[in-house]
């Protein structure tokens, strides 16, 4: 008997460039064809797909099923963080940094679509960020601040190019303007460090930006958040440190130091544009406390 006989597929129409909408019809194709009631739902905008899984929430389900990317999953975290409905995943997005961390089939919706009748239930933790002005965020993967916060901003508002190399036009950009920031961080509420950065990351999981191994022993299992903070001022030395990343390496340079901890406080008060990124999607800005909480998520994962 499928304990997942009737879910909500929820579906972000501009994820991977349009590429979302085909990949929830094979992926509802064949969750009909494994006997199970699909609802599906497609929001027209952020508000709106939240309004509907809200409503998807009350009517009852067994899962809620995300077609697209990170951003739209994002959007998803905020309703089903502590709850006890689990999240699946039809990655159809540009990064798929949560598909690549829980082994979701990337490229191929059938097989994400199977993993809803045969996966098992996987309770993990989400970080939690509390800013200044009110804001409170769940996220899944990784919180920026700095330059990579600065470089996903811009990202974020060019138009062109699609995919990887946008990403990378963007970082170029900012490299040209990098400076080291001056972060106030806490740990654990007991421990304060004053320190010029060029960028502090926090994760949850491991990777970010379409597989940058930034927190690379990042486990969303252990109820902390790993911490890299790279200081670097000179962008020859930071252009060498990027390829580096994708394999986790990073952590070995003298430019970068990690920590781990259940709650940070972060703030870098000389410079209030620097803003916290979560997920790839805008937050807030600093100053922000950013927490693992334990066990927040059930996810559906391959067994």
């Amino acid at each position: 008997m499928n304990q997942r006989a009737r879910v909500t597929v929820l579906t972000n129409p501009v994820s991977g460039h349009g590429s979302a909408p085909h990949a929830a019809e094979r992926a509802i194709t064949q969750l009909h064809r494994r006997g199970v009631d699909v609802v599906a739902v497609a929001g027209r905008d952020a508000a709106h797909a939240r309004q509907l899984v809200e409503g998807a929430l009350e009517r009852g389900m067994d899962a809620l099923v995300v077609v697209g990317g990170d951003g739209i999953i994002s959007l998803a975290l905020q309703v089903l963080a502590q709850t006890d409905i689990p999240l699946a995943i039809v990655p159809a997005g540009t990064g798929n940094d949560h598909a690549r961390e829980f082994r979701i089939p990337t490229r191929d919706p059938e097989a994400a679509a199977d993993v809803v009748v045969d996966g098992v239930v996987d309770d993990v933790d989400l970080g939690r960020i509390v800013g200044a002005d009110g804001t409170t965020k769940w996220f899944g993967t990784v919180m920026a601040a700095g330059f990579d916060s600065l470089v996903t901003d811009r990202t974020n508002r060019m138009r062109w190019p699609h995919g990887r190399m946008r990403y990378n036009l963007a970082m170029v950009a900012e490299i040209s303007k990098l400076r080291l920031l001056p972060f106030r961080l806490t740990f654990d509420g007991n421990e304060e460090i004053r320190t010029d950065l060029t960028l502090a990351a926090f994760g949850n999981t491991r990777s970010y930006g379409g597989g940058m191994l930034i927190c690379p022993d990042a486990d969303p299992h252990d109820g902390q958040l790993d911490v890299t903070m790279v200081a670097s001022a000179s962008r020859t030395r930071l252009i060498r440190l990027f390829p580096t990343v994708f394999k986790g390496k990073h952590i070995e340079l003298d430019e970068v130091r990690t920590r781990r901890a259940r709650t940070i406080s972060v703030s870098c008060p000389a410079h209030p544009e620097i803003t916290a990124y979560a997920d790839g999607e805008y937050v807030c800005p600093l100053p922000v406390e950013v927490s693992a909480v334990p066990t927040a998520l059930k996810i559906l994962r391959p067994g």
